[in-house]
């Protein structure tokens, strides 16, 4: 391939240096004969998502211990999936997983299909992910292009373009890079690459196998690509939490709906968040109907919580309840099965900061 980057030094490197992942089949193995499992590289895209592989090992490892086939998460209760979904963020996957299971489980036999096409047919799957399980499970030679992916291009070939604008230009690099031999260890091997090599901040690389094709290092920019556009400052929200206990321990929470933010999940009830143009510590939050008529105290702290579009900042009101009571909104769970790590994120920093005025 001249002076560019060769496909097969990359997986001569990965073959030696691939990082073990509890989804992966190791090189050794794949070239032995091993074929990846389609629902293991399903879950693990899907989970990995905007989110960390150090994030993921044990969502992933206790989702497999827990329902180990396609079949058997079709079938699992949306409630208990939701749960141990808790805390991964971006909860709308976890609603698609359910919805593409069965799908996958009722019309297609139990068996994924082997094209991107035909995988970004179901539900919750794009052409990132549609890509990744097409080359990983099936060898398809597709081009898979993520963060880790999209580092390595504009380094390699020292693409100056900031992004988001470069993403065309980027994935028209991966793509003259993948083989037809081997794409899903290619695929997995760039990513490998970003990840433990080709890093963010400090590169290694004196241990990259690209390290002389690589333009942006004979350049001497290789630490400051790829270049972003800055981002606009993220706007804030405001909201009230209501957290009441019943006399036996209960908590009253409920499910919200299941489409909009954290939809399918547990939560306290509470107002709307809307956005604010006044300064965060001067802005009133909306004041919404209680949830269950009480003495409702204020508490001193707020829980806050950053999504990916927006700052929220939460004011909690806390209550203890008369066992006779009925609620308006919700319903009371029992102390005894009410599982803190069932909440979304934001939710348990609520719980955390309400918890010991009511455990009084």
């Amino acid at each position: 391939m001249g002076d560019g980057p060769d496909p097969a030094d990359l997986l001569a490197w990965y073959d030696a240096h691939a990082r073990d992942l509890p989804w992966r089949v190791a090189p050794a193995a794949r070239l032995a004969g091993e074929r990846p499992d389609p629902y293991r590289v399903w879950l693990s895209e899907v989970m990995l998502q905007q989110t960390t592989v150090t994030a993921v090992r044990a969502y992933f490892e206790r989702f497999t211990m827990l329902w180990p086939t396609v079949e058997a998460l079709a079938a699992a209760p949306d409630a208990q999936v939701m749960g141990e979904w808790a805390g991964l963020g971006y909860y709308a996957r976890a609603r698609n997983l359910l919805k593409c299971a069965r799908v996958v489980a009722e019309d297609h036999g139990g068996r994924f299909p082997d094209t991107r096409a035909a995988l970004m047919a179901l539900p919750g799957i794009g052409p990132y992910t549609g890509a990744a399980i097409a080359a990983i499970a099936f060898d398809a030679p597709e081009v898979v292009v993520d963060g880790n992916v999209e580092r390595v291009m504009a380094r390699v070939h020292d693409i100056r373009t900031p992004l988001p604008a470069a993403k065309p230009e980027l994935t028209r690099a991966a793509a003259a890079l993948t083989p037809t031999h081997r794409p899903g260890c290619h695929a997995q091997a760039v990513m490998d690459l970003g990840a433990t090599i080709c890093t963010p901040r400090k590169p290694a690389c004196g241990l990259c196998p690209w390290m002389r094709a690589c333009a942006a290092r004979k350049a001497g920019v290789q630490a400051e690509l790829p270049y972003k556009t800055p981002k606009k400052p993220k706007p804030v929200r405001c909201g009230i939490a209501y957290v009441a206990r019943r006399a036996d321990g209960a908590w009253l929470l409920e499910t919200r709906p299941d489409k909009g933010l954290l939809g399918g999940m547990l939560g306290w009830p509470g107002s709307d968040w809307p956005e604010t143009a006044a300064a965060p510590a001067a802005a009133p939050a909306p004041d919404p109907a209680p949830p269950i008529e009480a003495q409702w105290d204020d508490l001193s702290e707020e829980a806050r919580h950053t999504f990916t579009h927006f700052h929220l900042r939460l004011a909690i009101r806390v209550a203890r309840i008369p066992q006779d009571a009925t609620p308006l909104r919700g319903r009371f769970h029992p102390a005894a099965t009410f599982r803190p790590s069932d909440l979304p994120t934001v939710m348990r920093k609520v719980f955390d900061l309400a918890r010991t005025h009511l455990e009084q």
